[in-house]
C-alpha cells in the first residue's frame, strides 16, 4: 500500500477546521456571558427579549459543539489511516465548521480510502 500526501492533508485539514471552530465558538460564549453579565440578565429565569436570544444561541452552539469535536477526532483518525468510516465521519463534520475545508476534507478522504486499514 503506497502513502500519499493526501490522508496526511486531510488530517490536518479536519483538525485546522474543527480546532478553528472551536476558537471562534470559545470567544462566541465568552461574547455571551460578557453581554449577559453587563445587562444583569440572571438567566433562565428572565426569558425577555435578550435573555431568548441567548438561549437560542447557546442551543445553536451545542451541535456546532459536536460537529467540532467529530472533526478533530475523525483528523486523527485520518493521521492514524484507521477507520476509514470515522474518518470519513470527521470530514463531513468539518463542513459544518470551515465549509472550504470540508469539502477539501471529504473530497480527498473519498480518493485516499484505499489508504486505510
Amino acid at each position: 500500500m503506497e502513502k500519499t500526501w493526501m490522508p496526511m492533508t486531510v488530517g490536518i485539514l479536519d483538525i485546522v477546521s474543527g480546532g478553528l471552530s472551536f476558537i471562534m465558538l470559545a470567544l462566541a460564549a465568552i461574547g455571551v456571558a460578557a453581554f449577559a453579565a453587563i445587562e444583569g440578565i440572571p438567566l433562565p429565569m428572565h426569558m425577555g427579549n435578550t435573555a431568548l436570544v441567548l438561549v437560542m444561541l447557546v442551543i445553536m452552539a451545542v451541535p456546532l459543539l459536536i460537529a467540532e469535536v467529530l472533526a478533530i477526532l475523525g483528523g486523527i483518525y485520518v493521521l492514524k489511516r484507521k477507520k476509514w468510516g470515522w474518518a470519513l465521519t470527521g470530514s463531513i463534520a468539518a463542513v459544518f465548521c470551515s465549509l472550504v475545508l470540508g469539502i477539501a476534507a471529504i473530497v480527498l478522504t473519498m480518493l485516499s480510502k484505499n489508504q486505510f486499514e
